[in-house]
């Protein structure tokens, strides 16, 4: 076994989920990255916690959803059971095929998320935590080869979250007891939003690995004006690129993608929350260097923000304002590197990739 996947393992029950002796954890994986389990097994083990795997197959699921009525789907209650009894949760991506569940239809899949709901938010109230493993798919859609992959992937897991941390907590000082962020690119990008009252979050590796944004929710219906999300996202194994959206009193009231626009619009017809921003991300991890297709990396690149249609975290929303409510959460990505500004309350705080406090900064 190659010892970075060791490491990775420690790295997640000892920095993300801060695993202790008789907690429960259940570590859902592919079967590519059965050595990522492995190793998860083995550092658990030493930590006195009890692993419960589970072998998250995207060919199992895709054989599921497309062979059910979308009208049947319910909650299911003996998996809403396991995560009340967990301590805590462990899932790594790493698929053999990224494409694998492009031809389930987005009606089918909104159906699904929409019964799943209540077992998203008993996983998310939870320590959990989201990696990747760096399988031969995924590296693939990256453009990369597999050993290249590697070492990019396991980078990225392996770096000093503690200055990274330091790093962030600028833009945190910055945010937080903000009003209003304006963010701005080229001809087809201008929106504002309310932050007031709202958290920011350092992500330093800990439900994301890795980490490298800070992340907040705007309030609810504070949002206006129009965005083009000129770097495409796959929704699962589908492309969508090009996505345009327009917002009035927070809500989308227009939207357009040039490919798979009817992926988007299944997105924002899942329930009335999914038309509304659950996120604002601003991406600050500058050991992400390349675009690779893969959410869980894109938007943690330091000249990028993204937004996120649909369910806002629990704690990045103030007891005085409401938190948007969706079984969708969908991020999308600003690619800010030229012709682009971050205002925080009347105030630059990044041009062109470039925060006030770095190095550059004009």
């Amino acid at each position: 076994m190659d010892p970075r996947i060791r490491t990775h393992a420690e790295i997640i029950v000892d920095h993300s989920t801060r695993i202790e002796s008789g907690d429960n954890v259940v570590v859902s994986m592919p079967a590519v990255a059965e050595d990522l389990a492995v190793a998860l097994h083995e550092v658990l083990g030493d930590r006195g916690a009890t692993p419960l795997y589970i072998n998250n197959s995207e060919r199992a699921a895709r054989a599921y959803l497309r062979a059910s009525d979308d009208e049947a789907f319910e909650t299911p209650s003996h998996q809403l059971a396991l995560f009340e009894e967990a301590d805590a949760f462990v899932i790594a991506r790493g698929g053999a095929n990224v494409s694998e569940q492009s031809d389930v239809t987005p009606e089918t899949n909104a159906a699904y998320r929409r019964a799943m709901r209540p077992v998203l938010d008993e996983r998310l109230g939870k320590r959990w935590c989201l990696t990747q493993f760096p399988s031969s798919g995924h590296a693939q859609l990256a453009g990369m080869s597999t050993a290249a992959y590697e070492n990019f992937v396991w980078d990225a897991v392996t770096l000093d979250w503690d200055t990274q941390r330091e790093h962030q907590a600028r833009m945190v000082e910055i945010m937080d007891g903000a009003d209003e962020v304006r963010i701005t690119s080229g001809d087809e990008t201008d929106v504002t939003m309310s932050v007031a009252g709202n958290p920011t979050i350092n992500d330093y590796g800990e439900h994301n690995l890795p980490g490298g944004e800070v992340f907040t929710a705007p309030v609810k219906e504070s949002v206006e004006g129009y965005v083009h999300f000129d770097m495409p996202l796959y929704r699962k194994g589908t492309e969508i690129a090009g996505a345009r959206l327009r917002f009035e009193n927070g809500e989308v009231v227009g939207h357009s993608a040039e490919r798979n626009e009817d992926v988007l619009t299944g997105i924002l017809e899942t329930d009335e929350g999914a038309r509304y921003l659950g996120e604002l991300g601003i991406g600050m991890n500058r050991s992400i260097d390349q675009f690779t297709y893969n959410m869980l990396f894109d938007e943690k690149m330091g000249d990028t923000v993204h937004m996120a249609v649909g369910n806002a975290y629990a704690d990045t929303v103030g007891e005085e304002n409401v938190r948007n409510e969706s079984a969708e959460h969908v991020d999308m990505i600003v690619d800010m590197s030229e012709d682009s500004t971050i205002e925080v309350d009347g105030e630059v705080v990044q041009r062109n990739g470039t925060f006030v406090f770095e190095d550059g900064f004009e």
